[in-house]
């Protein structure tokens, strides 16, 4: 069983798979990613590219009702491959490895579509919809930058430490 880091990173590279598959990252993806799965055996790296060529022809032919649910499933069939792998790993080729997949991972260019919500909103980027209900809560799939949650930040005092203005009559 991995620890909840390679367990994160390991999500992450369930959720770029999906991600990329029919976009302009994916390319460089599939050829690292494979290249990452394959350790310097052209076979191995074969038939991850076969795999990959696969989970990117059914994304790109899956009905548009039905894309999130193909994109799920293939979030999670790639967090799967990736978590085994890693686990087949004595400890020191397990680090070389995740090291590895972090810096595949890094290449990725930024998300172009950059989204955001104000108090009671909804965000969503691509296909992917997101939805945090009341004050305070975030939902994210892969989160690249700052999330701040709660009321502003007001500087206090004239000092440098800053503390969360206090609640309007409203809020109790």
């Amino acid at each position: 069983m991995l620890d909840e880091a390679l367990a994160a990173l390991a999500a992450s590279g369930g959720a770029a798979v999906a991600a990329a598959a029919g976009t302009e990252a994916w390319t460089g993806l599939r050829g690292s990613l494979a290249r990452w799965f394959g350790r310097g055996s052209e076979r191995r790296e074969t038939a991850v590219l076969a795999r990959l060529d696969q989970t990117g022809a059914e994304l790109a032919t899956a009905e548009p009702t039905q894309l999130e649910s193909v994109r799920s499933a293939y979030r999670a069939i790639w967090q799967t491959r990736i978590q085994d792998l890693l686990e087949d790993l004595d400890a020191e080729e397990r680090e070389q490895a995740a090291a590895g997949l972090r810096r595949v991972l890094a290449e990725l260019p930024p998300a172009r579509n950059q989204v955001s919500a104000d108090r009671g909103g909804v965000a969503a980027g691509g296909d992917l919809t997101v939805r945090a209900e009341g004050d305070g809560s975030v939902a994210a799939a892969v989160v690249r930058g700052d999330v701040n949650v709660g009321r502003p930040w007001t500087a206090g005092g004239g000092g440098s430490s800053h503390r969360p203005s206090p609640p309007d009559a409203s809020q109790g």
